[in-house]
């Protein structure tokens, strides 16, 4: 413990501001980074400092410990927030990490559009103002048979806008086992309620016939609304209404049907060896009126919100006060344009998306990458350390494709001595931080999305 007296001489020989600036080793940062941060990592180490010689932990004050705390400062002050990850947790569209991770055209696109001025709103075939969605509606249109689309900032966007524009202040009609939660709480029946509709539930949780919906239309339904239950599967005792019989339903009785797809896709997962999920066309093509689904999800592009259908709606919908506020970007529509593009050459999508090349990649792919990784984490780790390449399984995330899994490969790590939470953290703390998950007590890394073996490896 140190004595007062102590404390008192440990206090005068700590430097002023003006001083420690003065610093040649600071000299560097101050041209890098501006004399603002650097004041201020200085002010923040002394202060540390000085508390911590009254507190009794510091029991000498030298010059290089000083200017050490001032760099780590420096460092953390200048850190970027949003940083880059490395996911090896078996899951290829993490909701927590981004969903997915564009292409390398997409990402072209963006940095194009962030770099310069573009024809967001510019018609350069008239030299007048333009609309932002020609860039994407007739991408959009070919790739799902619809009559026209708009783009908004992601999916709920998608779902508030269609239902406050086509039924604010009237009845919407959805089947009870519909009712879904998606990430972070977010109920569909809070959305249907902000936009100002009327919800009506029909049928029960497993099971809703079209007499149930059949009952429930009223002069006052506005729509009947259909939502992909994604994130979730009710087995056994259950019935549902197709989409195509509920569309002839609302054709008698002269009201839209609304689909909500969620993370749907556009092409046929099936015809790729995976579980078979909604495809957006296949939606249009069976009678819905309006279809809303996710850029960001099995799409594989930026996070956005797709409406498409028919072209009455469509405009009804663009003319909506709130369509301006949850309109998309010109960064997010560059990079779901360029994405929406490489559908347009399915023999090679599978190459060229990330999402769906991470979905479709082989298993001795796999493991020819997690053998490689598994040499180099070995010296890296040291002793003490048990390093296997083994078989599991991965999912898909984001609510796509609920209970299934797809063969992989795995490095499995454990330690003699402390438990898979403490490497968890190591590999957390990596200058590049990597996620891997915990399963029957072992640190796993997913190699699934991993291309290069020296990811796994922390720095």
């Amino acid at each position: 413990m140190v004595d007062m007296e102590k404390k008192k001489d440990l206090l005068r020989q700590i430097p002023g501001v003006d001083e420690l600036l003065k610093d040649p080793h600071l000299s560097a940062p101050v041209y890098e980074y501006g004399a603002g941060i650097v004041t201020e990592a200085v002010r923040k180490g002394l202060d540390e400092l000085r508390s911590g010689v009254l507190g009794g932990s510091v029991s000498e004050v030298a010059e290089g410990g000083i200017i050490a705390m001032v760099l780590s400062n420096i460092a953390s002050l200048t850190r970027p927030s949003l940083r880059k990850v490395i996911n090896a947790t078996g899951t290829i569209i993490h909701t927590n990490i981004g969903r997915a991770v564009l292409s390398t055209e997409a990402a072209d696109a963006v940095r194009t559009a962030a770099l310069c001025n573009t024809n967001l709103e510019f018609d350069l075939a008239t030299g007048e103002r333009g609309e932002r969605d020609t860039h994407l509606e007739e991408l959009i249109k070919r790739l799902t048979g619809a009559e026209a689309a708009t783009v908004v900032n992601n999916n709920a966007a998608a779902v508030l806008l269609t239902l406050n524009t086509l039924a604010e202040s009237r009845e919407v009609i959805i089947s009870r086992g519909e009712l879904i939660e998606i990430g972070g709480s977010f109920r569909l029946p809070e959305i249907i309620k902000k936009s100002g509709c009327v919800m009506r539930e029909v049928g029960t949780t497993n099971r809703t016939h079209q007499a149930d919906y059949l009952g429930a239309i009223t002069p006052d339904t506005a729509l009947i609304f259909k939502a992909h239950t994604s994130n979730y599967r009710v087995v056994g005792f259950t019935a549902g209404v197709y989409l195509s019989e509920l569309a002839l339903l609302a054709k008698k009785h002269g009201i839209p049907v609304v689909e909500d797809l969620g993370s749907g896709s556009l092409i046929d997962l099936a015809s790729y060896d995976l579980p078979d999920e909604p495809v957006a066309g296949e939606s249009i093509r069976a009678g819905a009126d309006i279809v809303t689904f996710s850029g960001d999800k099995l799409l594989g592009g930026p996070q956005a919100g797709i409406i498409a259908g028919k072209k009455v709606l469509i405009d009804l919908i663009r003319r909506n006060p709130l369509k301006r506020a949850v309109r998309a970007d010109k960064l997010t529509l560059a990079g779901l344009e360029a994405t929406l593009r490489l559908y347009l050459d399915p023999a090679r999508l599978a190459l060229r998306l990330p999402t769906l090349r991470y979905m479709t990649r082989g298993v001795g792919e796999i493991e020819a990458v997690a053998l490689k990784a598994a040499e180099l984490l070995g010296p890296f780790l040291g002793e003490g350390y048990t390093i296997s390449v083994e078989p599991g399984e991965s999912v898909v995330g984001a609510g796509a494709m609920p209970g299934r899994h797809i063969p992989t490969k795995v490095i499995a790590v454990s330690h003699a001595a402390y438990g898979p939470d403490k490497i968890a953290a190591m590999f957390l703390s990596a200058k590049t931080p990597i996620l891997g998950r915990i399963y029957r007590d072992r640190f796993i890394l997913d190699m699934r999305t991993i291309d290069d073996v020296n990811d796994v490896v922390p720095s």
